[in-house]
């Protein structure tokens, strides 16, 4: 009979040094290689232990895919995190301006060609485009998550490659779908981006974002723990609770991505009124989703397969009777 080996002893995972990329996905190869080979001595009277160790093998196959896209990350090249003498962001006003605009993310394929706007500080330009029409690529640009293959980005005046990126980044609040709370106090949640804001900023900030009220219902009120996973809060009170936290620390522009989650009306109204605050005196970029929400940007830009092909106001491309058109009246259709 063969010796009943714990899974610590085959995996041994916790012992894995780190050192290298190659050294781990040598390591997630061997890890799979050796619960094979046990699979394929196994006595057939041991089926059950056996049923365990598939399951193992399946658990370590997918670790494995998933360590794949994380060496294609680390892959990638390294941000050049410092630049020499870089230009300050103290005091950025918010006025953005694209500057005949090249970029693909293959630069054999460039998808943004020629893209030219000048967006005074306090705008509000919003993005739209079917699912997978590339939205959020003019917000990784203007973030220097990439860089464009021509042209120029402007940040009042100046080339945005001239500011230190992690500076840069600062510039930009961001509430997002896929709100961030860590396990903690409603306050420290609140105030993460602030550390030394004061309890009179931190209610003040709640109030804006109209989510003071439910924290003052909570047993402990701002003093109240929020677990890992936020599962003690529902996902539109999350939605306000990030608005605050962003107003708290007070950008000169906003990224905001429209919640699409099944909220109640009642909390969608309040966090369509939150934004409403935040973006007050600050220069907006809106991930639309709901095209009625924005028929009073200064800007809208039309994206579909990466590339703008559509830009104006709200009338001034329903005239035009293309796709902003197209995607405006099928919305309603669907309603």
């Amino acid at each position: 009979m063969r010796k009943n080996r714990s899974l610590e002893d085959i995996t041994n995972i916790e012992k894995i040094e780190f050192q290298s990329k190659t050294d781990v996905k040598k390591q997630m190869q061997d890890e799979s290689e050796v619960f094979s080979k046990i699979l394929d001595t196994w006595p057939e009277d041991e089926s059950p232990l056996k049923d365990t160790y598939q399951i193992k093998v399946k658990d370590v196959n997918k670790i494995g895919a998933t360590a794949e896209r994380v060496f294609e990350f680390l892959e990638e090249p390294e941000e050049i995190k410092t630049i020499a003498n870089p230009k300050s962001t103290k005091d950025i006003e918010g006025n953005v301006e694209f500057e005949h605009v090249h970029f693909g993310y293959d630069e054999d394929k460039i998808i943004i060609n020629d893209f030219n706007a000048d967006i005074k500080a306090g705008q509000k330009i919003a993005i739209v485009g079917p699912t997978g029409a590339g939205k959020t690529t003019i917000v990784k640009l203007l973030m220097r998550f990439y860089d464009v293959n021509s042209g120029a980005i402007l940040l009042d005046g100046t080339n945005i490659k001239k500011f230190d990126r992690g500076k840069l980044r600062q510039v930009f609040g961001m509430v997002l779908q896929d709100t961030w709370l860590f396990n903690g106090t409603v306050k420290d949640n609140i105030k993460y981006g602030k550390e030394d804001a004061t309890d009179t900023e931190i209610i003040e900030a709640a109030k804006a974002a109209h989510v003071h009220h439910f924290i003052k219902t909570l047993p402990k009120g701002y003093d109240a723990l929020i677990d890992e996973e936020s599962s003690n809060i529902s996902a539109g009170q999350k939605q306000l609770l990030t608005i605050a936290r962003v107003i708290l620390t007070d950008p000169k522009i906003l990224i905001l991505d429209e919640a699409t989650s099944s909220i109640d009306t009642r909390t969608e109204q309040q966090i369509q009124s939150a934004m409403d605050n935040l973006m007050k005196g600050r220069t907006s970029f809106i991930i639309a989703h709901r095209l009625s929400t924005i028929k009073n940007a200064d800007l809208i830009l039309v994206m579909d397969q990466g590339d703008i092909v559509e830009q104006g106001t709200h009338e001034e491309l329903l005239k035009k009777n293309g796709a902003y058109a197209k995607l405006y009246n099928s919305q309603f259709e669907e309603n």
